[in-house]
């Protein structure tokens, strides 16, 4: 059966789940060979292209994914409208701040602001502000919770009020868990059903989320991936995401991982692979035989490395293991067969004999996969275990020297079981906690300079691991539940320990943080520590009894029993059989349910008091909550001519977001601790940036002050300092652009290879137009950063040829003359460039305008989301006697 168009065919499918409608994928596709042969990440976006509203975008849609099976490539435009988009608190905080904002604006020009919300359902978590401010004793738990409920307050208020205020606006507590968990162990369907003319219909659950790790979800077959905040705003508000018809690149996967080796072994091995290759944004899949060996907690694992790993998504089809999934986390029986059901008739179930076409095929033997890590700068940079001690050398680490206080000069400060990556998993957690258990039955401990910490993912994790046992040993070891939230993954890691910090700061100790997160940028997991490993869970218990990370885990003795004899990783090491049987005890369908309505019901969150008003009331004396300048409706219209622009910042190679716009806690002595201290903040206590993302004024001075971010138009300066060319004085970024501006001086900033690399993180955009930046040149950007600057009306261009930061060796007074005509801009235009030389001579090339879309052209042409989404709301409230032209 085939099919041309306008108006899609649709079936129905009946089952224990009732009666559903649903688009007849297969006949849409020409068939069900036709449709085997498309990427299954693909079959997805096609079902959500056929269901557009407009018949021509359906047509073209479907013309444009099926015509990519002839090469693998395609520079076609499709429409994605996800079911709903999932954030966290420090990323809809600014959101919030945006739409209450906007609000106001909307209001000022006689729009009804009660009607500026969501068009799909937006969740929100509150779990990127949780500290580990105390572990490894009794109550921690407890400590943290409060400390960040006293901490976020005035922010969790305004969260509430968005819940109460802004339909369609979901807030899970503080305590509930890792966005990425809750989303795999709560929100998320695989199939969700619709109401269409009062038709129950099964679609695709789909959903975008403004963290990088969304594709976590990838593990069980649900498509989404992360984008920026900006971008979420624009879907929230009923713009879809455009998207070029996306490269897919399939990995193979063959036998099954080894006896010894764990899911954290395959995603840093994936990621090393795929770096290697050179992956950009394209989407990724895996297939083969292998899949089948993989649990689908396994699987969760490899997708949330889709960013590190420079993918916008690592997709696994549905199969057995979805299933099981979903039975063992409490989804009922009725949905559970829906899934089957809707799977194997849309061809969106897994067949290990499959070989879609795909851009390009990679292999990977999972048998071949032995323990591993990753660092000590970067999650791409794998390591084997005998290979730590010199790569830790290289990174200027003493192996195995007598320090101060008898802390050795490779110490591991920081051991940490963190973060959804690898705590989701139940494995995982098992296998650590058998570890532990091993250690404590040898007799072993942890030395006294390890801060040792557990912040699972899900509350659920406490009630399983009690169940069989391992808490206990866990907590025996110092890695007790100090709270559910990404913590020390994202440099919420809290002080080291007294003596270690005595010692970094007098001394000059380099120590090091292990940790089974995802990222371990230098200043990432701790201001004071550069160099992080990133593990497994069970490998961070062992590196936290040595103590030690200049060893050879595998070989050298971690320590010795009571009676003298050296212990090895091998006499801890779990056997799969050991965790099978653990993980089958520890399991109960109830607990997700329990545990997640235990922990909704927070009396902390429910004594918070929220206004309950449309508009917002600001505080003007607030330090966490201020309407940002760039919410506006825009410019009237855009100039055209030579943009002769200033570099305000030359910036290197692998920029990233955490160096663009910190995230870890506020410097004693920084430009934003004054302006905080002067409104009356406790220098003491200033909280971390990322808490403070609703103040525009803290994150404006905060900018590049990472003392990785070099400014070689300054170099010898403290980071986030540059020159004013007009007089030559040395002054933050901030105040230089800001008189800039006052002269009328127009500024751009130019960086090296993977501009934006890191979280999603809007802030590092919203940033560059605040700073005035008119355009970023790059030699490459990473993806969601890119979409970001395009959001904010700020244009990303890949700089000519043969130019290169460095090599440019530009300075202050010199001048890049752009050709600027934004109403002539084309997706991937060419942009004249001319470099005025401060002794008259010019360099000429051609920049290239990385706007992807027709729909980022006239987001560039916009000034921005902002003022798109603002602009159609007064249209759509039949209000335009304020509007601007």
């Amino acid at each position: 059966m085939s099919w041309t168009g306008s108006v899609p065919p649709t079936r129905k499918l009946v089952g224990p789940f009732g009666q559903r409608r649903i688009v007849d994928l297969p006949a849409a596709a020409g068939g069900a060979g036709m449709l085997a042969r498309l990427p299954w990440c693909l079959r997805v976006l096609l079902e959500n292209v056929l269901r557009q509203p407009e018949a021509d975008v359906r047509d073209a849609g479907r013309a444009a994914l099926m015509a990519w099976l002839e090469t693998g490539r395609s520079e076609a435009e499709i429409p994605f409208a996800p079911a709903r988009i999932l954030m966290h608190d420090t990323t809809c905080g600014p959101a919030l701040v945006d739409i209450a904002a906007m609000r106001d604006v909307l209001a000022r020009a006689g729009g009804d602001p009660g009607r500026l919300n969501p068009a799909v359902p937006v969740a929100t978590s509150t779990d990127h502000s949780l500290p580990v401010d105390v572990s490894a004793i009794p109550g921690a738990l407890r400590t943290n919770m409060a400390n960040e409920m006293a901490r976020n307050a005035e922010r969790y208020r305004f969260m509430k009020w968005a819940a109460g205020a802004v339909s369609g606006f979901r807030v899970f507590p503080p305590g509930t868990g890792i966005m990425h968990t809750i989303n795999l162990e709560r929100l998320a369907t695989v199939v969700a059903t619709e109401i269409h003319d009062g038709e129950p219909w099964a679609v695709p659950d789909t959903l975008v989320g403004t963290d990088s790790h969304t594709p976590m979800v990838n593990g069980i077959g649900v498509l989404g991936w992360g984008v920026g905040g900006i971008e979420a705003e624009g879907v929230m508000f009923d713009v879809p995401v455009s998207l070029r018809v996306p490269e897919v690149i399939g990995v193979r996967l063959s036998g099954a991982l080894p006896e010894g080796s764990f899911a954290t072994d395959m995603a840093l091995a994936v990621t090393q692979m795929l770096r290697g290759y050179g992956i950009a944004g394209e989407f990724v899949e895996f297939f083969g035989p292998g899949v089948g060996t993989l649990t689908a907690g396994q699987r969760a694992v490899v997708s949330n490395m889709a960013p590190e790993y420079g993918a916008t998504t690592g997709m696994f089809p549905i199969d057995a293991h979805t299933l099981d999934y979903l039975r063992v986390t409490g989804r009922e029986a009725a949905q559970v067969a829906l899934v089957e059901a809707y799977a194997r008739a849309q061809g969106l179930w897994h067949d290990p004999d499959n070989a879609p076409r795909y851009t390009d095929v990679l292999e990977l033997d999972l048998s071949s996969l032995r323990p591993s890590l990753a660092g000590p700068r970067r999650p791409q940079d794998r390591l084997a275990p005998a290979e730590v001690p010199a790569a830790l050398q290289a990174a200027g680490t003493r192996i195995a020297a007598a320090g101060e206080g008898g802390i050795p000069s490779d110490a591991v400060a920081i051991a940490a079981i963190t973060s959804c990556t690898n705590t989701t998993d139940l494995g995982l957690l098992v296998a650590a906690g058998l570890v532990a258990r091993k250690a404590r039955a040898l007799g072993l401990s942890v030395p006294p300079w390890v801060k040792t910490s557990l912040t699972p993912g899900s509350p659920s994790a406490e009630r399983r691991l009690q169940r069989v046992g391992l808490l206990e040993d866990l907590e025996a070891l110092g890695f007790g539940i100090a709270g559910y939230g990404c913590a020390t993954c994202i440099g919420n890691s809290g002080p080291l320990l007294p003596a270690v910090a005595q010692a970094v700061e007098g001394a000059g100790l380099r120590p090091i943080a292990v940790l089974s997160g995802n990222r371990n940028f230098p200043g990432r997991v701790h201001a004071q520590i550069e160099s992080a490993l990133l593990a497994s869970p069970p490998m961070v218990v062992a590196y936290a009894v040595a103590g030690r990370a200049g060893l050879d885990i595998t070989r050298d003795p971690l320590g010795a029993a009571p009676d003298g004899r050296p212990v090895h990783l091998t006499d801890l090491w779990p056997h799969a059989a050991e965790i099978e049987a653990a993980v089958a005890a520890a399991s109960d369908p109830a607990d997700i349910a329990a545990a997640g309505e235990a922990a909704d019901l927070s009396p902390a969150w429910a004594a918070l008091e929220a206004p309950a008003t449309p508009l917002f009331p600001w505080d003007p004396a607030s330090t966490y909550l201020r309407p940002p300048p760039f919410v506006s409706f825009g410019p009237d219209r855009q100039e055209v001519g030579v943009l002769a622009a200033h570099p305000l910042l030359v910036l290197g190679d692998d920029m990233t977001t955490d160096h663009i716009s910190p995230a870890g806690a506020i410097p004693a002595r920084s430009d934003a601790t004054i302006w905080l201290v002067e409104r009356g903040e406790d220098p003491r206590d200033l909280n971390v940036y990322a808490s403070r993302r609703g103040n525009w004024e803290v994150m404006l001075r905060g900018l590049f002050t990472n003392k990785a971010a070099v400014n070689h138009l300054a170099p010898g300066f403290p980071a986030g300092q540059t020159v004013f060319a007009p007089t030559g004085e040395v002054l933050p970024a901030w105040r230089a652009a800001a008189r800039y501006a006052e002269a009328g001086l127009p500024v751009v900033i130019v960086a090296g290879e993977r501009y934006g690399t890191g979280s999603s993180r809007d802030w590092a955009a919203k940033g560059a137009q605040l700073l005035g930046a008119r355009a970023v040149l790059a030699n490459s950007f990473e993806r969601i950063h890119r979409s970001n600057l395009v959001g904010m009306g700020v244009l990303p261009l890949r700089m000519p040829e043969g130019w290169r930061f460095d090599a440019l060796g530009l300075r202050p007074s010199e001048v890049l003359e752009i050709t600027w005509n934004p109403a002539a801009l084309t997706p991937r235009a060419e942009v004249p460039v001319t470099l005025r030389r401060a002794d008259g001579t010019a360099l000429q090339g051609v920049a290239t305008a990385l706007l992807d879309t027709a729909r980022e052209v006239r987001l560039i042409q916009a000034g921005g989301m902002i003022p798109t989404i603002l602009r159609r709301a007064l249209v759509a409230t039949g209000e335009r006697a304020a509007a601007p032209a």
